[in-house]
């Protein structure tokens, strides 16, 4: 509170001297408010710049939603279509070209095309519907005219081989990088022109060797390219593999990213790619490569790396497939995979060298020019291991590849059979240890052994046991060497197979008990189908005894299956059979 003091006349209310009155400063005052609120003030009027930077806006905003339909940009149609044309090396067509300034200044050319080279056909390389062109602000008050990003909409692109193995994008890029550009982010304007931001969506990528067009081609696609630095382009690639011949359907997604650099002519290129094709359904990447569905399920990934040159580079690649198995039904174990490859290619991806293969993954050695028995000695106590050369990619005869398996375990091929059929009985089981080399590609020529094979049931004599296989494949024909089985005759039966073009053909001689035979028969249904109906009549003609099944007899039976193998289409043919001794040790034994 502020009090008023001062000297005051006797009798007088008043104050005596206005001017001599002091003020204590305590608190605020009594009345609640400031006295200097009542004074009027003066009306402040808007800053002039303000008023000037709000007409301005004003004025461009309405410049550029009028000016553009008064403006005819498209009589330098054909201007701007030379520009391009020498740009790229080629004759360059559109439609109309129309300007607009909001939100960025941009042209927009319709029904862009880029005329192919005659060498490579008539069918355009580039087509889009609609290209937009987005003028750079700061070029805008130069004579140059720069483009800081370049949109294509709904745009189709031909790649397309000749014979002699040239690309016909090959002078499209070599006219790009012999142009002098600065890298596209950069912020001020320099000698040089700045690199667009080029991209596409809603894209597809056709593929042709020749004048054919083939079914391969790439959908919905989204492609990108930039400058990072001057010497060196960033591009990003993903669609949808697709084949043109048959019904859509989903085969994972395909993309490519990496960069390339400039150089003189297209192999001495550098580049630095990364692809990667994940979420791919076996049955339709079988479809998509080979016209028709290999009647697989399960899926796969598929990751490469590329470091070189397009001349010459390092290509690493990683195959993983899961859930393998067959289309007609889920067995109760499927089967995963993991491929790692390493390879030098060469001639524009037309020719690989060195090629090394190994699953799993570590079992490859890191020397480059590893025989097949080093690979053996330095890989993991399980291996499949392969080398060799692909000298020409289109033609697979000319590939040379030495592989080895190591140590694969005889319950592997088991699942793998459980994968193909679903009539092998899970309580089968198989032991022992498979090693073998093959070659190939003019002819698959391979041979392997497993020295300690074992076949059995649980609570059954073992049919195999302690058995040496061996095996080769030549000329097409798969021989195995005659398998002593354990049928419960006096001494162990042999079974003869051989597989050809033209089916299974079996063959099953010895000493064997009915009831042991129709086990095995049961447990191997893809040996054994046939068999229960082969047995009485072979029985009824062998001798006009009657014994009971227990009894050992003597059995001569062939078999031939044709392919694809499907039950009851295996025959039996019965040689006379004639009754066996038995032997009183292995009677005890199943008695027991």
């Amino acid at each position: 509170m502020t009090h008023l003091t001062g000297d005051r006349d006797a009798g007088q209310t008043g104050l005596k001297d206005p001017a001599a009155l002091t003020f204590a400063a305590s608190s605020e005052p009594e009345l609640g408010f400031d006295p200097e609120d009542l004074e009027p003030k003066p009306i402040r009027l808007p800053d002039r710049r303000r008023v000037a930077y709000v007409l301005c806006a004003l004025l461009v905003l309405l410049l550029a939603l009028v000016l553009p339909p008064l403006l005819n940009v498209n009589r330098f149609r054909r201007q701007t279509a030379t520009s391009m044309a020498a740009s790229l090396g080629r004759p360059v067509h559109m439609d109309s070209l129309t300007l607009s300034l909001l939100p960025l200044p941009a042209l927009t050319l319709t029904n862009f095309v880029v005329s192919e080279d005659p060498a490579f056909g008539a069918e355009p390389v580039i087509r889009a519907n609609s290209v937009r062109a987005t003028l750079r602000w700061s070029s805008l008050w130069r004579r140059r005219v720069e483009f800081s990003r370049i949109s294509l909409d709904e745009a189709s692109l031909n790649l397309v081989q000749r014979p002699d193995g040239r690309w016909n994008i090959e002078s499209i890029l070599l006219q790009a990088s012999r142009m002098e550009a600065a890298p596209t982010a950069q912020q001020r304007i320099g000698p040089a022109p700045r690199f667009p931001y080029i991209e596409a969506t809603n894209a597809r990528v056709n593929v042709k060797h020749g004048l054919e067009k083939l079914p391969l081609s790439l959908t919905d696609a989204e492609f990108a390219l930039w400058l990072p630095q001057p010497e060196q382009w960033k591009l990003r690639l993903e669609g949808h593999p697709t084949r043109t011949d048959s019904a859509p359907a989903d085969t994972g997604r395909l993309r490519l990213q990496g960069t390339l650099g400039k150089a003189e002519s297209m192999p001495e290129v550098p580049v630095a790619l990364t692809a990667d094709w994940t979420l791919a359904p076996l049955g339709a990447v079988s479809s998509l490569l080979t016209g028709a569905d290999a009647g697989l399920r399960g899926e796969m990934n598929l990751h490469a790396n590329i470091l070189g040159t397009l001349g010459g580079n390092t290509l690493e690649t990683r195959l993983q497939l899961t859930s393998l198995h067959r289309a007609d039904f889920v067995p109760a174990q499927t089967l995963d995979a993991d491929l790692a490859c390493q390879a030098h290619a060469s001639s524009l991806f037309h020719q690989f060298t060195a090629i090394r293969c190994s699953w799993p993954p570590n079992a490859m050695p890191d020397a480059q020019n590893a025989s097949p028995e080093t690979l053996i000695s330095a890989s993991s106590p399980t291996a499949l291991t392969f080398t060799g050369d692909f000298p020409n990619l289109v033609q697979p005869a000319s590939a040379t590849l030495h592989g080895t398996v190591q140590n694969l375990p005889a319950s592997r091929l088991l699942a793998g059979l459980r994968l193909l059929s679903q009539r092998v009985p899970a309580s089968l089981g198989a032991a022992g240890l498979l090693s073998g080399q093959f070659s190939c590609c003019a002819s698959l020529d391979a041979t392997f052994r497993i020295p300690t094979a074992q076949l059995s049931l649980p609570n059954t004599p073992p049919f195999l046991e302690n058995a040496a296989i061996d095996g080769q494949f030549h000329d097409g024909a798969l021989t195995l060497s005659p398998l002593p089985l354990d049928l419960g005759g006096t001494s162990p039966a042999t079974l003869d197979l051989l597989a050809d073009r033209a089916g299974l053909h079996l063959h099953l001689t010895g000493s064997v008990l009915r009831t042991r035979l129709l086990v095995f028969a049961e447990a191997l249904p893809q040996l054994g189908d046939g068999l229960r109906e082969a047995l009485p009549e072979a029985l009824e003609t062998s001798s006009e005894e009657s014994f009971t099944p227990e009894v050992p007899f003597h059995l001569d039976l062939s078999a031939t299956r044709p392919w694809p193998t499907q039950p009851g289409l295996e025959v039996w043919t019965a040689a006379p059979l004639t009754r066996s001794t038995p032997r009183r040790r292995h009677s005890d034994r199943h008695s027991r």
